[in-house]
């Protein structure tokens, strides 16, 4: 080696410290925290977006395959919706499926004002929001969004996230999303951090952290994407102990991956058992889960501003929650290790409840999943953070969850915790999120509350 050669620190120096300032900024340099949800309504309401829903055979540029029966664009390209197959000792299950094998770019751009980090949001509308228009990162945009395979406009920004500076990344990570409705898919999640002028479109505006903690405590104001985005995002950890060490860790939830034999194959769509058709929509035959409906989208203000498309609704709104403890000072939430058909991985750690209870209902409480009463019937006092959030309102409709943080106690959640759940503190795992297919997006949404501490200090 080169006497002159010249190595790098494994880490940036004062990403985490900046990053914990911008949190502790409640007011940025440009737009007021109180001014964004009335931004977002503009746009909501300037735009004159229509969502409505329409039977399968209006779906323009879509049909269904004459072999498989699947769900396809004529392009090939976007995605379809296809049959799966799941095996393992527990279970057997047949479902359809959201098969978008292309990875897509969630990336939010930072920049210093003032000394501040600030980042550049976007009022983004999705069809499946149940307020259209949410604040998104600076580029949400599959790669058939962003090579135009829909013959629209240019993605806005989409440079700074196609070549950036390595040294301007401030975090960059693959991560998967909803495992229960799409196969196999991730997002490379983006902080790139620019130095030089950026001009500001008109749906676009900058917040610090500090803001965007605020907002996060407002029902369906930050949408998914960005939530993912920032729990990515690398923090300094709290904490030195924790109940586990971090091999420790990591050995249980190899073991809990290595212990589930769930094989799955794609199938067609038509041969799939339980399920029904009719001109509106496919759907369980007793009514649970979720269905396959066809919307119309028109005005929207995006790179095409008419569409059609199918897209996945879930018979009603979920609970998802983290058990919260101190131990010894020191914070802990109890992570699930969950089994999803469509993960690549088998398993990723998820909240300790996430679930439709309208699911359930028809079962006695034993069946029931673990915690759920408790989260359902915990009291005020012990509920540190409750905020309705959206999940990806381009491929879901009306998929609305309450997200909770609760307070609990040995009687509840015991320090030994039952099979298949572990403690953790929010440092271990903002750590794993930090690499791909750790953290499902449902528990990433609620690191994103913790790692910035929009679920205060107590009780709200």
């Amino acid at each position: 080696m080169s006497a002159h050669t010249q190595l790098a620190l494994r880490s940036r120096a004062g990403i985490s410290e900046r990053l914990a300032l911008s949190a502790a900024t409640a007011e940025g340099s440009h737009t007021t925290t109180a001014e964004v949800p009335g931004w977002l309504d503009h746009h909501r309401r300037s735009g004159g977006t229509a969502v409505r829903r329409i039977p399968f055979a209006e779906l323009d540029h879509w049909s269904f395959a004459p072999d498989t029966g699947d769900l396809q664009h004529r392009s090939g390209r976007f995605f379809t919706i296809e049959g799966l197959h799941a095996v393992s000792p527990e279970a057997e299950w047949q479902q359809p499926i959201i098969v978008q094998p292309e990875i897509g770019i969630l990336g939010i751009l930072a920049k210093e004002f003032d000394g501040v980090l600030h980042f550049l949001m976007q009022a983004k509308m999705e069809p499946g929001n149940p307020n259209l228009v949410q604040l998104s990162p600076t580029v949400q945009a599959t790669r058939s969004n962003y090579t135009k395979a829909h013959g629209g406009a240019e993605v806005k920004y989409l440079e700074h996230f196609l070549g950036p500076d390595r040294d301007q990344v401030l975090t960059d990570v693959l991560q998967s999303e909803h495992g229960a409705w799409f196969y196999r898919k991730r997002n490379r999640n983006m902080i790139v951090e620019v130095d030089g002028d950026v001009p500001v479109g008109d749906a676009f505006c900058w917040l610090t952290l500090g803001q965007i903690v605020e907002l996060l405590r407002l029902d369906n104001v930050v949408n998914m994407d960005a939530r993912t985005v920032l729990a990515s995002a690398p923090t300094a950890p709290a904490e030195l102990r924790a109940l586990s060490s971090d091999s420790s860790l990591l050995a249980w939830f190899t073991g809990e991956r290595a212990r589930h034999d769930v094989r799955t194959r794609r199938m067609p769509l038509r041969e799939v058992a339980g399920w029904q058709a009719d001109e509106r929509s496919i759907s369980h035959v007793d009514g649970r889960f979720f269905r396959v409906v066809a919307v119309s989208v028109e005005g929207a203000g995006r790179e095409v501003a008419d569409w059609t498309q199918p897209i996945i609704e879930p018979v009603d709104h979920g609970i998802v929650g983290f058990a919260y403890r101190v131990f010894d000072g020191v914070p802990h939430v109890l992570v699930h290790a969950r089994v999803e058909g469509g993960f690549l991985d088998i398993a990723e750690l998820a909240p300790t409840v996430q679930c439709v209870p309208a699911n359930y209902a028809h079962l006695a409480a034993e069946h029931r999943p673990p915690f759920l009463d408790l989260m359902l019937n915990a009291s005020p006092d012990r509920i540190r953070y409750s905020t309705v959030h959206s999940e990806e309102g381009g491929r879901f409709l009306n998929a609305e969850s309450r997200y909770l943080i609760v307070e609990t106690d040995e009687a509840t959640t015991p320090t030994q915790a039952p099979p298949g759940f572990h403690w953790v503190t929010p440092g271990q795992l903002n750590w794993l999120a930090g690499h791909s297919r750790y953290v499902n997006v449902q528990a990433r949404t609620l690191l994103a509350v913790l790692n910035t501490g929009a679920a205060g200090s107590g009780p709200r």
